[in-house]
Parts: C-alpha cells; sequence; structure tokens
C-alpha cells in the first residue's frame, strides 16, 4: 500500500484497531496511541513533548491541503528513526488542532518508524489567542468540553485515532478570559475522560491559577502538566506546583540549555521532587509554508547528550530511569474510568453513576464537532 491509499483508509484501519476505551478501577492501566491503546507498562522510554509538523497560519485560515503529507512523511521519518535507534520507544506529540495536528500522518510514521505516537485533543490559548477557533470564543466551556470528549469517544475524524492527552495553552497570568475557559473545558473533559492536561504556560502566575482553577473543577494537580516550567525562573513555584502534586516539564532542552535544564533537574531532585519531573526537547517542527519544511530539529539530543550529562551530575541509573519511563507513564496512565460509555438520565439531565462516581453530562454526541483541518 503507497502512502496515499494509507491515508484513504487509515480511518477504517485505526478506528477497528482502538478497541477497549473504558478500563475499570482495578484494571491494567492503558494509554490511547494513534496505533490503538497499549498497556500503560509498555510506554517504554518516552520523550513527552515533541512536534512534527506545526502550522502557524492562525485558526482562521488553516485549511486543509496546505502541505505535502508525503514530502513531511519523507523529511521527519530519518528523524524518528534516529532517536528510536536511540532507545526512544515513544514520542509525544503537542501539536493541537487548528496548529496543524495530523493524526493520520503520524499512524503512518508510527508504523514506519516502530515509535508509539501520542497525539491529543484541545485548543491552544497562548500566543494572544491566534490558534483559538472562532466559534470557541461563543460557546461555554460544557460546549467545548463536549467537542473534546466526543474525540476520545469516537476518535479525530476522519480517521477514528483516539487522543491519549489533553493539550491547551495559556499566556502569561493572570488568565484571560478565553484561556481560563479552555482550562475549565479541559478539567471537564479530565473528568469525563481520565485524560491528563498538558498546558503551555507562559509563566508561574498562570501556572497557580490554572491550578486553582481546575482545583475548583476537583480536577486533582496531577492531572496537570506545567508545559515549559523551564520559562519560569522563580524554581520556588516549581517546587510549590510539585508540592500540591502538579508536573513539572522542562522541555526545551537543546545544545544551548542543556546545562540549565540538569541544574533545573538537579534542584528538583534535591528538593525531593524528581518524581514529579518530565522531561523533553520542543524539537522537530516541519514548518508548512517554509520551503522543505524548513530548518528540521532532530529528536536525538536528549538520549545522546542530556541523560550522560545528568549521570554526571549524580544522577543514578534508577533516577533516569524514573525521568524517562515511570513519570511519563503515571502521567499518561487512563485511570478509574467508567467501564461503558455512561448513559443519560433524561430526567436530571445527569450522568448516571458509573463505578461508584456520579459524572456531570457532557453530551459529545449532540454537540456539533468541527473536524480538525488535517
Amino acid at each position: 500500500m503507497n502512502r496515499r491509499s494509507f491515508f484513504k483508509t487509515s480511518a477504517i484501519t485505526i478506528g477497528a484497531m482502538q478497541v477497549g476505551l473504558f478500563a475499570s478501577a482495578d484494571a491494567t492501566p492503558e494509554i490511547n496511541t494513534v496505533l490503538g491503546p497499549i498497556p500503560a507498562g509498555n510506554l517504554g522510554r518516552t520523550l513527552m513533548h515533541e512536534h512534527v509538523l506545526v502550522d502557524f497560519v492562525g485558526a482562521d485560515m488553516i485549511v486543509p491541503g496546505r502541505y505535502d503529507a508525503e514530502e513531511v512523511f519523507r523529511i521527519v521519518l530519518p528523524h524518528l528513526k534516529s532517536v528510536r535507534a536511540l532507545g526512544c520507544e515513544t514520542l509525544v506529540e503537542c501539536t493541537p488542532a487548528y496548529l496543524g495536528r495530523d493524526p493520520g500522518l503520524l499512524a503512518q510514521l508510527s508504523q514506519a518508524s516502530g515509535l508509539q505516537i501520542i497525539t491529543n485533543t484541545g485548543f491552544y490559548g497562548a500566543a494572544g489567542d491566534k490558534y483559538v477557533p472562532r466559534f470557541a470564543y461563543s460557546e461555554t466551556a460544557k460546549e467545548i468540553a463536549a467537542r473534546w470528549v466526543h474525540e476520545f469517544l469516537d476518535g479525530i475524524p476522519p480517521t477514528g485515532i483516539r487522543p491519549g492527552f489533553i493539550k491547551i495553552g495559556v499566556d502569561a497570568g493572570p488568565l484571560s478570559e478565553i484561556n481560563a475557559q479552555l482550562v475549565s473545558a479541559a478539567a471537564l473533559t479530565h473528568l469525563q475522560t481520565g485524560l491528563v492536561i498538558a498546558a503551555h504556560t507562559g509563566d508561574g502566575v498562570a501556572a497557580m491559577a490554572q491550578l486553582s482553577l481546575l482545583k475548583k473543577h476537583a480536577v486533582p494537580p496531577s492531572a496537570f502538566i506545567w508545559v515549559h516550567a523551564q520559562n519560569e525562573k522563580n524554581s520556588s513555584l516549581h517546587r510549590r506546583a510539585a508540592d500540591e502534586g502538579a508536573w513539572i516539564e522542562f522541555d526545551g532542552i537543546s545544545e544551548v540549555s542543556l546545562g540549565q535544564n540538569v541544574a533545573w533537574v538537579v534542584e528538583m531532585k534535591q528538593a525531593g521532587y524528581l518524581h514529579r519531573v518530565l522531561i523533553s526537547q520542543d524539537a522537530g517542527w516541519y514548518h508548512v509554508g517554509e520551503k522543505g519544511g524548513g530548518s528540521f530539529r532532530g529528536y536525538s539530543l536528549l538520549f545522546a547528550r542530556f541523560l550522560p550529562e545528568l549521570r554526571k551530575a549524580g544522577l543514578k541509573e534508577s533516577e533516569v530511569r524514573t525521568l524517562i519511563i515511570e513519570n511519563p507513564r503515571r502521567a499518561l496512565a487512563l485511570r478509574c474510568v467508567p467501564t461503558a460509555k455512561p448513559q443519560i438520565n433524561t430526567k436530571t439531565g445527569k450522568m448516571n453513576s458509573v463505578n461508584g462516581q456520579k459524572r456531570e453530562l457532557i453530551n459529545a454526541k449532540n454537540t456539533p464537532h468541527t473536524r480538525s483541518p488535517h
């Protein structure tokens, strides 16, 4: 089968593979990849925050056909194979809808590279809200969440591929109205799906505001990943968020930032919070609109350079394993999710109790759904 045929058949193939949506509290936790759910224990060495393709044109202008998927495949695949050869087993692809998310392309790349790849649901409210679709401004948090729950239940159209986490973005605090709306929508989605919330976060003020808002929705801090935590230079806020139970993600690892990121990790270890730290590179990026996708930064640095530097700084092999295997597995695993789709009580408008937990209705089936542009 050629690549073009793959994209035409992926909705049927991947949709058929994605079974067993819900796990009981005593079942083995699972994680959704673009090729279907896997036991959380099979996640392996994981890059928590990377990109394959990004389109910065903006939500109002993004349309299908803005790039050649076969060209992207040809350019990206060698980079994925290189990091796979270094021992990486899973790559978390953090490009959200309206910024270039392409689950079908990711599925093809996963099959060809041998890497497990995880995609997301959610909207990106950072960068001045350029990537928030216009309809989101007139919808409630519950209506926005219904779209994301719909993708979890039925897959991202037209592929049927289900997300493995929620990706949102907010600018520096205090939270704007639309940013707060997205955080609330993420909270409601988490309560219905069990998906962890990875939030591109402008600064520590915004991180703390998000944690506060999530608590109001009864979402535990352990369901929140503070993405780009390295951008907040006040490390006491890292420790404060970790103490509450949030995940602190240092994901800007590059040639020029190796030393600083080693220092962040070592500081968190010394404070007793290594079990709340995630690491990655925010690398990749086939840039739509640039010839040949522009300058592509590969994914190998963390394994080739950063982990050896951590060992030199005194981290034991068990602590390195905590960072690249155990923490990602714990952050992404779906737990305590209903064993069957909850039924609507037509009299109360609420979800019937499932596994002893009563859940507020998010009617994903009856809310208009806008498909991802890619």
